[in-house]
């Protein structure tokens, strides 16, 4: 396998005259990521998005998991300094929250400290905030599909990450672009009320 994944990777390329672009949709048997099957075809990849069901549950679309999937693109040298340090930025408290969560569930959250509880809440509106307002889902969701350019995405995530968005209701981050359409859903909730 791991010889025959090599062979076609290795035909995909780039030539003055064109390139082609391999996107491959990988099963992974029982969620097991260390078979031998996806594990070699890994190897090859540029980039790798994870869904997880436990996202899907959360009703976070797309489910990808940021701490699972990978890319090589994501360089400073690339996508900038800026771009890359809010990235790695969000995943370390994603991180910081996924290794938060059994202590919650064993005491609560009220025997963390505070700089663990904002950190929870933080990464709480940072997962919601990856949902998005995609077009093809206008009809389930009701909210409008949108573009958002991704230096208003970065410029989002970093004001979550300094916690300009502490005072809005972590509902009001499902489906929302940037920062801005946050706080519209949030004064939209609070018309609700």
């Amino acid at each position: 396998l791991a010889t025959e994944m090599a062979g076609l990777q290795e035909r995909i390329t780039s030539t003055k005259t064109g390139s082609i672009t391999s996107l491959q949709a990988i099963f992974v048997p029982a969620d097991d990521y260390t078979d031998p099957a996806p594990a070699t075809a890994f190897g090859h990849l540029d980039a790798s998005i994870r869904l997880e069901r436990y996202l899907t549950e959360l009703g976070i679309y797309p489910s990808v998991d940021p701490l699972s999937s990978t890319s090589r693109v994501l360089d400073p040298n690339i996508v900038g300094q800026q771009h890359y340090d809010v990235a790695r930025e969000v995943q370390r408290v994603l991180q910081k929250y996924r290794d938060l969560q059994d202590i919650i569930s064993i005491l609560g959250i009220d025997e963390l400290s505070e700089e663990d509880k904002s950190t929870v809440a933080r990464a709480r509106r940072l997962q919601r905030f990856m949902s998005q307002p995609m077009f093809v889902a206008e009809v389930f969701t009701g909210r409008p599909g949108q573009f958002v350019k991704i230096a208003d995405s970065v410029s989002s995530f970093k004001d979550i990450l300094e916690g300009k968005g502490d005072d809005l209701p972590e509902q009001a981050y499902f489906l929302a672009g940037t920062l801005d359409d946050v706080r519209e859903n949030a004064k939209r909730l609070q018309g609700d009320k």
